[in-house]
């Protein structure tokens, strides 16, 4: 797994590439097309999340200092986001429509991490620091009322994951989990969720908010690690990581994959990653057909973002 989360700025270069994956026979065809980007002048980016009109948000080492820096990309404009006070600021979520808030989390003076909701109106940072107790805390994810998901530590050391709607938590615990981390959350209060069983191997879950249960959502064929949901959408599509038999990370997507009728999972990686043991992570999704995040550059060792989207052929699921 990863220890460094940055993210995507679609400037300078592009590159254009069409994969077509459809892994079930009785599967219709999905096509990919993913664009290559980087901050200028940085040495990672991760792209977190997307929009419906297209901003991304997420991270990026720089050059000069080594630091990392949050972003909001809108276009071609490129916002840098650092918490006063705070250094390794993060962005890892966006919510869907209208008015923007931005979620993330980053490094205290104190040396803890700490979640932020941040308004680009207002330019306003503010502090998500988790239930009562919490010591660090992580936020990923924000729907367009609001609601907010992430994570949190307790006094005692275990690991948790949080719903915050408006000043109240609700603490996401998946039975059975070591771990519990929320990583998404749609307008339905739908929430996608990693967590880690007795054995410390990634499971994914689905949250449904009216009812109050958890559901199993795999990546079918992932290796002994296991697979993690990233980021649902609208539809209820959700974004995976998989590792295979030799610890490789796999992007995976499931459509519909918030109804048991219909739920499709299909395998991709960046175009040629796999060919050189490069690793693909799939983040944040929209309800346009399109997500975003980052693979390996298995030349230099870095970590650079990328944008996709998909099209589901022979299905009336199709992009809007």
């Amino acid at each position: 797994m990863k220890t460094n989360k940055l993210v995507l700025c679609v400037f300078g270069f592009s590159l254009l590439f069409t994969v077509a994956a459809a892994r079930a026979a009785d599967a219709p065809k999905l096509t990919f097309k993913f664009t290559r980007a980087s901050v200028p002048g940085s040495l990672q980016t991760i792209v977190a999340g997307i929009n419906n009109e297209g901003v991304m948000v997420g991270q990026y080492l720089d050059k000069g200092k080594g630091f990392s820096h949050g972003f909001v990309l809108s276009g071609k404009k490129l916002t840098t986001l650092d918490v006063p006070n705070g250094h390794d600021t993060g962005a890892t979520g966006i919510n869907f429509n209208g008015a923007i808030t931005v979620v993330g989390s980053y490094i205290s003076s104190s040396g803890k991490s700490v979640g932020f909701r941040y308004t680009p109106r207002t330019k306003q940072f503010t502090d998500i620091p988790g239930p009562e107790g919490a010591t660090p805390s992580y936020v990923t994810g924000v729907n367009d009322r609001g609601w907010i998901v992430g994570s949190y530590v307790d006094s005692k050391g275990a690991f948790h994951g949080f719903l915050l709607q408006g000043r109240i938590y609700t603490t996401l615990d998946v039975p059975g989990a070591v771990v519990t981390s929320p990583h998404g959350i749609n307008n339905k209060g739908n929430i996608s969720l990693t967590w880690l069983d007795s054995n410390y191997a990634f499971k994914g879950a689905l949250y449904n908010y009216k009812s109050k249960k958890y559901q199993a959502i795999d990546v079918p064929g992932a290796g002994p690690l296991g697979s993690q949901a990233t980021c649902i959408n609208n539809e209820g599509d959700i974004t995976f990581w998989w590792w295979d038999s030799s610890r490789l990370v796999h992007g995976a997507l499931c459509t519909k994959c918030a109804s048991k009728k219909g739920r499709k999972y299909y395998k991709f990686d960046y175009p040629h990653a796999a060919d050189t043991a490069a690793n693909t992570y799939p983040n944040g999704i929209n309800d346009n057909h399109a997500f975003v995040g980052e693979y390996d550059d298995s030349v230099y060792g870095f970590l650079l973002g990328f944008e996709a989207t998909f099209k589901i052929t022979n299905t009336n699921h199709q992009p809007k």
